[in-house]
């Protein structure tokens, strides 16, 4: 039993990974805040951002969407380390970004993530974002509306 236990919280983790990506592509704040246990955290170390607490990143995530008139994230899985009611973990992500004042990334970057079992499911307790190739080339196409 212990098999499908540790398989079940794999597959309930990949869940919430891929939870957050469709939170942040839709644009749906209040959903992706509530994907973390309520003092989570979020910190993006190459843009000097450090987030803890739900109201942050809701407020993180609003931000971004004012300053970003493309945004892409595909995340792709990555490894998942459980050990009863907490897990880390590792996805592996590329985004297309252009920004509202036209400066363009196309980011391939690491989430560092750390996860406990709640009675809501399995949320985020962190989520550390390493870049790890940027190209800032000007993207040559444009969103579509």
């Amino acid at each position: 039993m212990k098999e499908w236990e540790g398989l079940r919280d794999r597959v309930e983790i990949e869940a919430l990974r891929a939870e957050f990506t469709d939170a942040a592509m839709m644009n749906d704040h209040v959903r992706l805040a509530s994907l973390f246990v309520p003092e989570g955290s979020v910190r993006i170390p190459d843009a000097g951002v450090e987030v803890a607490g739900r109201d942050s990143i809701l407020a993180l995530a609003q931000q971004r969407e004012e300053r970003f008139e493309v945004f892409v994230q595909t995340t792709h899985p990555g490894v998942v380390a459980v050990s009863g009611d907490t897990a880390t973990g590792r996805a592996y992500l590329s985004e297309l970004i252009r920004m509202s004042d036209g400066a363009s990334h196309l980011n391939y970057a690491i989430y560092h993530d750390r996860y406990q079992r709640t009675p809501d499911g399995w949320r985020f307790t962190e989520r550390v974002y390493e870049i790890r190739y940027v190209d800032t080339t000007p993207l040559a196409g444009g969103p579509v509306r």
